[in-house]
This record gives structure tokens, sequence and C-alpha cells, in this order.
């Protein structure tokens, strides 16, 4: 069995269960997207006092934040029991483009030369890591939604601010990768 759920899927599988979930969401009248948790979290902890923004029910959103915490805990019993023992297995060409940008690939899920405790050392790193963070969490509150929220649920729910958001994600993901992410690395 375990070898049976290791082996690569289809990827019309995902978009199955990807469909199926949107449908019981839409069903019981919900909308997804993880980064609405940041904001129940900030409720939760009282910031509901100081600011406006935070004082809503977030009790209505406890599926919202079950939802992320199985995705963590699925997301670590795959890493830790089901991924492949011999590694992760990438394509020559893309590797052949990592040591193009100096990263070096072992067949982990995340290089070391971005993603270990010796890359941490490095001033560049806390840079890379802080200004993404702040880039990510002003998009996301900017856009009204997360890459995931606006394009599975958005999109499925046929929003057009999210069909606007999600070109926006994908023109922003197409400068990093070829006009910003080579000149910092």
């Amino acid at each position: 069995m375990i070898d049976f759920i290791r082996q690569p899927w289809p990827w019309y599988f995902s978009g199955f269960m990807i469909a199926l979930v949107m449908l019981l969401l839409i069903f019981w009248g919900k909308s997804f997207g993880f980064s609405a948790n940041l904001r129940t979290i900030c409720s939760m902890a009282g910031a509901g006092k100081k600011v406006r923004f935070f004082n809503f029910d977030w009790k209505a959103q406890r599926w919202n934040l079950l939802f992320l915490l199985g995705s963590i805990i699925g997301g670590w019993i795959s890493a830790q029991f089901l991924s492949n023992p011999n590694g992760l297995e990438l394509s020559p060409e893309t590797i052949t483009d990592l040591k193009t940008l100096g990263i070096h690939f072992n067949g982990a899920l995340n290089p070391d030369e971005l993603f270990s405790l010796n890359a941490l050392a490095a001033p560049k790193t806390w840079l890379l890591l802080l200004s993404g963070g702040i880039l990510v969490g002003f998009g996301s509150r900017y856009a009204g939604g997360c890459t995931s929220g606006h394009a599975i649920s958005g999109l499925s729910n046929l929003q057009l601010p999210s069909l606007i958001a999600v070109i926006g994600f994908f023109i922003g993901g197409l400068i990093m990768t070829w006009a910003i992410l080579p000149f910092i690395l």
C-alpha cells in the first residue's frame, strides 16, 4: 500500500480532489484561503481590541484553522513517511538551471544553500526571508487573499477580481523567476 501511495500520481487526480473540496465548500457556504488564517490567529490573540480589522467572530473560521493544521500534519507525514527513498527526481535541465544560480541539487526538497541553519548565518538570507515575508504579507492583504484563495476558491466562484489577481501572480512569478532571482542569487 505504501508503494502505491509513494508513486507519482497523475495530475488529474489532484485536480479532481481540489474540485471535490471546492464543491463541498460551496455547498456549505465556505470560502477557501490560507491567508485568512493569519487574521483569525491575530483575532484569537486579542488583536481585535486594538485594530478593528481583527475584531470579528474568529470562531466561525475554526474549520479553516483545522484545514491549515491538517495541511501541515499531512505535509509532515508525507515528508517523513511517504517520500521517495531515492530522493526528489528533477529533469537534467532543471538541475543545470539550478547550478547556474549557485544551487547544488542533492535530491532533497529544499536546497541547503537556501534552507539550512548554515544559510541563516548569511545576512543575505535574512534579508531575503524578511523582504519576502513582508512582500507576501502585504501582497496577500492588498490583493484580498493569497494565491490559493484566489486561484482555487475565487476562480471556482467565477470572481473577476480573483482572475485579475491570478494573472498578476503569474506575471509576478515570471518576473521573479527570469529577472529578479538570477540577480539576487
